[in-house]
């Protein structure tokens, strides 16, 4: 694969977009926008319509309404929106682009005078959002109504999770509560976890520490599985409380939780320790960055500029490289676009990046969207390649990992990485390269991620630690063992020497992935190897271990693997307690199951209610009435009071884990939730 020199640039004016440059040139508007020239070309409609040429057409259409709005000429604007290339797509990111709620208020007027153009659910979704941010709930509540009252021909009815997101964007608590007690009695279970999160963060930004900590009690108790955002709310919480050591000891525990720790997450965690000038903890989290495999966001600039000038020159300048747009992009100044976030922060739709130069003149940031680019290019046909040749973008690391991420196809995916190479100024680094190898090992292209990582070793990068490990859990996916036990034998050679504790996941990682690809026998060798290096597996892996061969109807491993847990010095937690009971009573194994569940008792435990009475229906379906009698007469000795749901997840999270950072968590506002009590009561 050739590449090219890093800091090699096409001619012409490059301006910066997220690290790339979109037709060479900013778009300027002076004064009244009477000077400003169109050069659409109205797409013909037909079916070998060059994807790519069509996506540039209405990019500049996009960018032509962006500027409009920030000018004083309605009559541009209306001129605009008689283009033939208007559509959904072109409203719906032109208001996302909107430097003002008015303003978008105002072009959805205009467009009610142009008779070719319909609402569609992504046009009104992002006027939505912006009535929400700009905390117009009245407008919101009526354009809800009116979608699910049928206003609108073909846009669906409101769901639950876009209200509460919409409701809490405006910052109406009541509303988010009333939408998810309404959502709640509609279902049988819990609703999804994000529903928590929306709750949990909207509490806290209201001041409302022990509502917020009593929510994700709730949510552990009724059985959600908390994710990676769950904990970004929690952090985000104790660092803007000032619980900055609770905050670290959450941020600590998520590796061994199998959650991984995200850009935002850092983000948090940086500008925490910047705040009381812990430089050496920020140099710190910095290396963890790398070592996560995770890109720097623009964001956090200004916290390594402190470290620079606190004299942390060498460590940081490589960073800094990594971060900031290189020579060959004109940067502009409060730079930062809708489409620059990076993946794990949220989105800042109205964020459009606007300037003053010499004069009157505004410099606005060319709009661009990967995903959308990514899409026009998903067969790679040569018309779109050459289209895309010719747009002379200027591809970065940021940008290229962006489409990367966003092809289907892990063919096409290739083509790109490929084709990339061969760009003016851009050489692939340990960012791409890692990005697509994770792409083509989720496709199960063994060959090329080993090519790839050849060249790694021979180019002298490394591989980050929780790259490797999402390869050998996307092997488990793609069925691919041989390749999975390849990779995890070569990872000093990949990634270089790894912790005892980032052994141990990896090792549970690659027994899943084993057990994924029904390899019983080298289940078995790869666990008694870890014993004999002295990496006891932890309580999760076993339940996993347990729950896979009870599967597969080998009773002997799973009571064998039941005995190494207790000689191991580990207590059987409720969860794995409540694993194996699932797992007989699936394979029709219902008197085992029973044995499980006088043993869960014996040792204090409770089932949770699901696990009780599929213990039950199992023992009724066997003939065992007497026995299911039995199990329900001990429920009813407690007067029902089992659990709803008992936390925890086979091969990723024990209950014991999640429990302690519900402790972190609630202990941090202990306290303070004390003093509300006694001023209540004043």
């Amino acid at each position: 694969m050739r590449t090219v020199n890093k800091f090699s640039f096409a001619r012409g004016l490059v301006c910066d977009c997220g690290g790339y440059m979109f037709l060479g040139r900013f778009y300027k508007i002076s004064g009244s926008l009477s000077h400003l020239t169109l050069q659409l070309r109205h797409f013909s409609g037909t079916k070998d319509v060059n994807k790519v040429a069509l996506y540039l057409e209405r990019a500049r259409l996009i960018d032509s309404i962006r500027l409009s709005l920030r000018s004083d000429s309605a009559e541009c604007l209306s001129s605009l929106l008689r283009s033939p290339a208007l559509d959904s797509f072109v409203v719906t990111n032109a208001l996302r682009s909107a430097p003002s709620p008015d303003s978008a208020l105002f072009f959805i007027e205009s467009l009610k005078a142009i008779p070719h153009f319909s609402h569609t659910t992504n046009t009104l979704y992002a006027l939505a959002k912006i009535l929400a941010k700009s905390g117009q709930t009245g407008k919101l509540r009526a354009l809800i109504n009116g979608i699910n009252t049928g206003k609108f021909t073909n846009v669906a009815r409101v769901s639950y999770m876009d209200r509460m997101h919409w409701y809490a964007a405006a910052g109406d608590l009541d509303e988010v509560y009333n939408v998810w007690d309404e959502w709640r009695g509609t279902l049988q279970k819990h609703p999804c976890t994000e529903s928590y999160n929306i709750v949990i963060d909207l509490c806290a930004k209201k001041g409302k520490d022990s509502d917020a900590v009593r929510v994700f009690d709730r949510m552990i108790n009724d059985g959600a599985l908390p994710n990676s955002r769950t904990y970004t709310v929690i952090i985000d919480h104790l660092v803007k409380s000032g619980k900055f050591d609770s905050a670290t000891e959450v941020f600590r525990i998520l590796p061994q939780m199998r959650i991984k720790r995200t850009l935002k997450q850092y983000s948090i965690m940086v500008g925490a320790f910047i705040s009381i000038d812990q430089l050496d903890a920020v140099k710190d989290l910095f290396d963890e960055m790398r070592a996560d495999g995770i890109l720097p966001g623009r964001a956090m600039q200004w916290s390594l500029q402190r470290m620079q000038e606190a004299g942390y020159d060498e460590s940081v300048d490589e960073l800094i490289r990594e971060m900031l747009p290189d020579r060959r992009i004109k940067s502009i100044a409060y730079s930062m676009d809708a489409n620059e976030d990076d993946e794990e922060e949220e989105e800042e739709e109205n964020a459009d990046c606007v300037s003053e130069d010499a004069g009157d003149q505004l410099q606005l940031k060319p709009w661009l969207d990967p995903a959308a680019l990514t899409s026009a290019l998903q067969h790679w046909e040569p018309e779109e390649v050459s289209a895309l040749e010719d747009a002379k973008f200027v591809w970065t690391t940021r940008l290229v990992c962006k489409m990367i991420r966003n092809f289907n196809s892990a063919e096409t995916a290739w083509q790109f990485f490929c084709w990339v190479a061969y760009q003016p100024g851009f050489t692939h680094d340990c960012y791409t390269m890692s990005r697509m190898i994770t792409k083509l090992a989720r496709h199960g292209c063994v060959h090329l991620v080993d090519k790839l990582l050849s060249k790694m070793e021979r180019e002298g990068f490394r591989l980050s630690f929780s790259t490797l490990r999402l390869i050998i859990d996307f092997y488990g996916i793609s069925g691919n063992g041989d390749a999975a036990l390849k990779v995890f034998h070569n990872v000093k050679t990949i990634c270089g020497p790894i912790s005892k504790s980032s052994q141990l996941i990896l090792y549970s990682s690659l027994l899943r992935t084993l057990a994924k690809c029904k390899r019983n026998s080298d289940v078995i060798t790869v666990l008694e190897e870890m014993i004999l290096l002295g990496i006891s597996p932890d309580r999760q892996t076993y339940s996993g271990l347990m729950h896979h061969f009870a599967l597969q109807g080998d009773i002997k491993t799973v009571q064998r693997l039941f005995g190494m847990v207790r000689q191991g010095g580990l207590e059987p937690d409720a969860f794995m307690f409540k694993v194996l009971i699932h797992a007989y009573c699936k394979c029709e194994r219902a008197s085992l199951a029973l044995r499980i569940f006088e043993d869960m008792w014996s040792c204090g435990q409770l089932p949770d209610v699901t696990t009780k009475d599929l213990l039950v229906k199992s023992l009724w379906k066997e003939g065992k009435l007497r026995e299911a009698a039995a199990v329900e007469e001990r429920s009813e000795e407690l007067n029902n009071a089992l659990p709803l749901a008992l936390p925890g997840h086979i091969f990723t999270m024990n209950s014991s884990d999640l429990r302690r950072v519900y402790e972190i968590y609630s202990n941090s506002f202990a306290t303070m939730n004390t003093l509300d009590i006694y001023m209540d009561q004043v």
